[in-house]
């Protein structure tokens, strides 16, 4: 009979050190990581960044960084890019892989990527008409979502 009381106080507990062990905290620019710092002056020179920040969790560290324009870039914990969504522009296309670039080209003409996302298995991109399409690290198509 003593356990119905013990699990909702075990459950808040394990609640309680998962919120603690999330942090979140703004940064300057010159606080980001060296590697994020150069990809954001090659690829977004003279763009205002409105904020950045550290989201820090128990074993991961993650920067976000948000410009004017309504961009954001996020960056692992050593400063490689993760996801550039551009939702109001384009992706700079020196970002985006060449094949993907002419994937892109010859099957949606006049379309644009709004958004890139990357991980240890595959590219992810989504165009401005809301097209979603997935690569693997080979550049080929394995998935599209309209």
């Amino acid at each position: 009979m003593r356990k119905f009381p013990i699990l909702p106080l075990i459950a808040l507990l394990a609640a309680g050190l998962t919120t603690a062990c999330e942090n979140s905290r703004p940064l300057t620019e010159a606080e980001l990581p060296a590697a994020s710092q150069r990809f954001l002056s090659e690829h977004f020179p003279g763009v205002e960044i409105s904020f950045a920040k550290v989201d820090t969790e128990l074993f991961d560290k993650e920067y976000k960084v948000v410009f004017v324009t309504g961009s954001k870039v996020e960056f692992d914990r050593r400063g490689a890019w993760k996801e550039i969504d551009c939702k109001y522009g384009e992706v700079p296309s020196g970002i985006v892989p060449q094949p993907i670039r002419a994937y892109v080209e010859k099957h949606f003409p006049g379309r644009r990527i709004a958004c890139l996302e990357r991980d240890r298995r595959d590219y992810e991109i989504e165009l401005d008409n809301g097209f979603e399409l997935k690569f693997d690290l080979d550049f080929r198509l394995v998935d599209f979502d309209d």
